[in-house]
């Protein structure tokens, strides 16, 4: 286990040290969070934005020092699904089930990229080796689990499907219900690793979980079969199409999941797993929402398989996600490298492409106009600028007439702080007649059109917007006779 965990990690280093694609634009907000260390930021608590200091700290700024984390902590989250198979089963099944999840589809695109799901899936895995550890020893295993579940709640907020899942296992049975005095101990601890969190929330209007509402979609219309149906097809991809299957299979043939070990595995994957089923059908759910499920899962899928004696099934599953992920990656250089570069749309990188190029020309337009700042009205395309501009504008504005709090620079740079200010203005859309009402006087650029491939292209207009003069919702507030 160990010498396939060091070849697959090693192998994600080799990969993100020379792969040319740029950051993601969440991976340069990340980036930007890191800048100011905080207990929270608008969408997310803060443990993505603290590995990320860590790591740029010791590497510099690359884009390789920025991702470092995420394949060390898949590396970490499959140490301990290898210990929780063994545990509960053997070290032959903890070896596949490691191995397994090392080389889930979902875990190697999870693995390129630095996101949340990076940092909360080892503290799921080591919260669920802990408690089984606890149940059997008690002791300071109770106090690592609230670490790893303090731990969690500070990487995304999904880790409290596990705590639903452990409260449900332990109410459930009679014989685990003695475990309630110290779970709720080792809650008691999480809390408190949470508080800092909690506290920056009340300080900052509660700012994460309103995201985190608007982010569910739930106020719309309800019941999209369609979103449900998408959302099972992408989780074939996500856990691969072998073990998603057989996890379907035992959801529809439930008998031995009435067994101990399988009972407390399925405890927690199938609520996680039915609860984004659920908010796929009354709104919609993104493919990696459930990839907490997953890691008791790959335990589970593994020792029904050998169990039942289908020993090819690990094997075959592991083989195919390597390929089809070594295709997914390689491909594309290699198509390129042949002087047959792949169509934009069929590649499945390119929203990583161009990025660096935008920052390159929007960057020698602002060098043009000193004391110009940075602004844009598209969230993803500010983070990419601030991330590839040099210098980087550390100070740039998100255009804002409606003034609702929609991310970080809502939050922390509002562009009334600017009166009479001139700024550099993108944005992937026409807003010439938005900001002509707020500024003295507002200039056209041509526009930028950034390749990202054969066929595909981001275009963005340009102005110059000179002596802001406020939103003009601020200004019909502040007429006289009007509050």
């Amino acid at each position: 286990m160990l010498a396939a965990t060091l070849a697959v990690t090693l192998l994600r280093f080799f990969w993100l040290a020379l792969q040319p694609a740029g950051l993601y634009p969440d991976e340069a907000q990340y980036w930007l969070w890191s800048r100011h260390l905080a207990f929270g930021y608008y969408s997310k608590p803060p443990l993505v934005a603290w590995a990320i200091a860590l790591t740029t700290t010791l590497f510099g700024d690359g884009p390789f020092a920025i991702r470092l984390a995420a394949p060390l902590c898949h590396a970490i989250a499959a140490a301990f699904i290898y210990g929780i198979g063994a545990r509960l089963y053997d070290r032959r099944v903890g070896f596949w089930a490691g191995l397994a999840y090392l080389t889930l589809p979902g875990v190697s695109v999870s693995g390129f990229v630095i996101s949340t799901d990076a940092l909360l899936l080892p503290c799921w895995a080591a919260a669920l080796y802990t408690f089984i550890r606890a149940r059997e020893a008690a002791g300071l295993w109770w106090a690592a689990v609230g670490l790893a579940v303090g731990l969690g709640l500070l990487a995304k907020y999904a880790m409290g499907y596990w705590l639903l899942s452990a409260f449900g296992f332990l109410f459930a049975s009679r014989a685990e219900r003695r475990h309630l005095p110290p779970f709720l101990a080792a809650c008691a601890l999480a809390l408190l690793l949470y508080l800092p969190n909690l506290w920056w929330n009340w300080a900052n209007g509660f700012a994460s979980y309103l995201h985190l509402r608007d982010n569910a979609d739930l106020a719309g219309p309800l019941f999209h079969p369609l979103e449900l149906g998408e959302f099972l097809a992408s989780q074939f991809a996500v856990f691969g199409p072998f073990f998603f299957a057989l996890l379907l299979w035992l959801i529809v043939m439930p008998r031995r999941l009435t067994e101990p070990p399988a009972g407390l595995l399925a405890a927690f994957a199938l609520p996680t797993l039915a609860i984004i089923l659920m908010v796929s059908y009354l709104s919609r759910a993104h493919a990696n929402w459930a990839a907490p499920a997953y890691v008791s899962a790959s335990v589970l899928v593994v020792a029904v398989a050998l169990d039942r004696g289908w020993r090819w099934l690990p094997a075959a599953s592991v083989a195919l996600h390597l390929a089809v992920v070594a295709l997914v990656f390689a491909g594309p250089p290699a198509l390129a490298a042949l002087g047959r570069p792949l169509p934009a749309r069929w590649d499945p990188l390119h929203r990583l492409r161009g990025w660096r190029t935008l920052g390159t020309e929007v960057g020698a337009v602002l060098a043009a106009h000193p004391g110009y700042r940075l602004l844009a009205d598209d969230r993803e395309t500010l983070a990419a600028l601030v991330y590839y501009v040099r210098p980087h504008p550390f100070d740039a504005v998100h255009w804002n007439p409606q003034r609702t709090v929609k991310n970080e620079w809502d939050l922390t740079n509002d562009l009334a702080r600017y009166p009479g200010g001139n700024f550099v203005v993108v944005s992937p859309g026409h807003i010439f007649a938005e900001l002509e009402p707020a500024f003295a006087s507002v200039e056209r650029l041509p526009p930028l059109v950034i390749g990202i491939g054969p066929g595909g292209a981001r275009r963005y207009a340009l102005y110059l917007a000179r002596g802001f003069t406020g939103y003009p919702h601020d200004r019909r507030l502040a007429a006289p006779g009007r509050r």
